[in-house]
């Protein structure tokens, strides 16, 4: 296992990485799993006050800081195998953690859409569709789409495409046989629906904002700019954080032979890597994006340096 290898016969592929090379990834994880948790928790916590306040902006930033906080607290397993080079917790765990990383995946994208699609009616329809824009509809649509996820996942993760185990060593998910039809079916409906959609609806949304508030000479311009830059923020997480994933996912699916698909191995650990890096951009996108999200950082910053300068006080 020390160096690459690759083990072929007629059913399987399964290519061995070596600790150099899995080295990168642990540290990134590691420096994902220290930043997402602190940051997610603290959106969880301001996003249930707009909740309170009846602002339907702030379900859908709970539900996209919930689903980070539970992949990346399942990270946890990833860092073990990582280290190990060996995956030891069984093929059940191994399912239920990739699970776990393409509910994250699609309740994300689903989520940052949702988001999107808000501003658009706010701001080009703000009288026509006030009903979509209440909290009870926006928690019946995060609830919809976490059952949808859900769903689709428990049909399409099996255990054949996801957990590789002999006498000597196992495996979870770099597993490199050419994909079942269900599992290459799967990766189609994830490109198209999973990614494919929700960028153009982000972008209609985007362009739509633009087109209503350049003719609105009553917006003001420090919220025309608050609301593009979310987009903006909104539109570059879907490219940057899934773009790659699912295309390497649309690769993956089009190559059958081993020796090829084993030459994806690597290219596609760094793809969910910075697939992963969309944990820490949701708080962001809230946090230091939105006029609120900004206040309340501002407030916590406050807070802190006022505790700072008492304690330098008391101490003087």
């Amino acid at each position: 296992m020390d160096n690459i290898t690759l083990f072929a016969n007629q059913s399987d592929c399964f290519v061995g990485d070596s600790p150099s090379r899995r080295r990168p990834f642990l540290f990134l994880y590691l420096a994902v799993i220290i930043i997402a948790i602190p940051s997610n928790a603290f959106s969880l916590y301001v996003s249930w006050q707009h909740i309170r306040r009846k602002n339907e902006l702030g379900v859908y930033v709970f539900n996209l800081a919930l689903s980070d906080l539970i992949f990346t607290v399942s990270l946890s397993l990833w860092l073990d195998f990582l280290w190990r080079g060996v995956w030891v917790h069984g093929g059940y765990v191994c399912v239920l953690s990739i699970s776990f990383l393409f509910t994250n995946f699609y309740t994300s994208d689903a989520l940052l859409c949702c988001i999107a699609v808000d501003r658009y009616l706010a701001v080009v329809h703000p009288m026509k569709y006030t009903s979509l824009r209440k909290v009870g509809t926006a928690a019946v649509v995060s609830v919809g789409i976490w059952v949808l996820v859900v769903c689709f996942n428990a049909t399409t993760i099996t255990w054949k495409d996801s957990y590789y185990e002999t006498k000597k060593f196992s495996v979870c998910f770099d597993i490199f046989r050419p994909l079942s039809e269900n599992a290459a079916r799967a990766n189609v409906v994830r490109f198209f629906l999973g990614f494919v959609v929700p960028v153009l609806l982000v972008i209609f949304s985007t362009w739509g904002i633009c087109m209503a508030v350049r003719s609105n000479k009553a917006t003001e311009e420090q919220e025309r700019k608050g609301i593009l830059r979310l987009l903006a923020v909104v539109l570059l997480c879907l490219l940057f954080c899934f773009g790659p994933v699912h295309i390497m996912m649309l690769l993956r699916t089009l190559v059958h032979d081993c020796r090829k698909v084993a030459k994806l191995l690597y290219p596609y650990k760094i793809s969910i890597a910075i697939s992963s890096l969309n944990c820490l951009a949701d708080p962001v996108l809230y946090c230091f994006v939105t006029r609120t999200g900004q206040a309340n950082v501002n407030q916590i910053v406050l807070f802190f340096q006022g505790k700072t300068r008492s304690q330098d006080d008391s101490i003087v």
